[in-house]
């Protein structure tokens, strides 16, 4: 009975997740300096870096018992971040800012700090908070890229777990069939 449950959670550990840590922390930073506070844009924007995040966790949270449902969860993420995307295109478009394209080196200085020890909000404070606005949505709109390319690998292995393991209903079939066929033979 022991391995009908398999360890799950530790989603703090994901780099999927530390990346969508970071797009939400910036984005409220983001938000509530170049977004008026009370536009619909500055809530839907936050909530959808929250998404990002939050959805990734409890993801991982159900994967015990569920890995259709971490799968969903995972993409819902995936989801989330790509209309913050689009967000974030918008506000460059809409303000005549230019898109940085990923050899702009700009935009590899700041892919760069990914690999940087002890990452955090920190990292890229400078770049969201005292930065030009095309600066800082150009940031975000690297850390978004990151996070999604992280979270389609992701997806990716929990396509083949599932393909190649099943998921918990299986394991309960199977775990219940067994112990059926263990009484018989008693």
């Amino acid at each position: 009975m022991a391995d009908l449950i398999p360890p799950h959670g530790g989603y703090r550990e994901l780099k999927s997740f530390q990346h969508a840590e970071l797009v939400y922390d910036a984005t409220v930073k983001f938000c509530d300096r170049l977004i008026d506070r009370r536009s619909r844009t500055h809530d839907q924007m936050v909530q959808a870096a929250r998404s990002g995040r939050q959805n990734i966790a409890e993801g991982s949270q159900a994967s015990g018992t569920s890995k259709k449902f971490e799968l969903k969860l995972v993409g819902v993420a995936r989801a989330s971040l790509e209309e913050l995307l689009l967000d974030y295109e918008d506000f460059l478009r809409q303000r005549s800012l230019a898109l940085w394209p990923k050899d702009f080196p700009t935009a590899q200085i700041v892919r760069r700090l990914a690999y940087a020890e002890n990452r955090s909000y920190q990292t890229y404070k400078s770049y969201i908070e005292d930065s030009p606005p095309e600066v800082a949505a150009n940031t975000l709109v690297c850390l978004i890229h990151q996070t999604n390319y992280l979270l389609d690998q992701q997806l990716r292995q929990l396509e083949q777990a599932f393909l190649k393991e099943g998921g918990f209903t299986e394991r309960l079939y199977k775990a219940r069939s067994q112990a059926r066929r263990k009484q018989i033979e008693e």
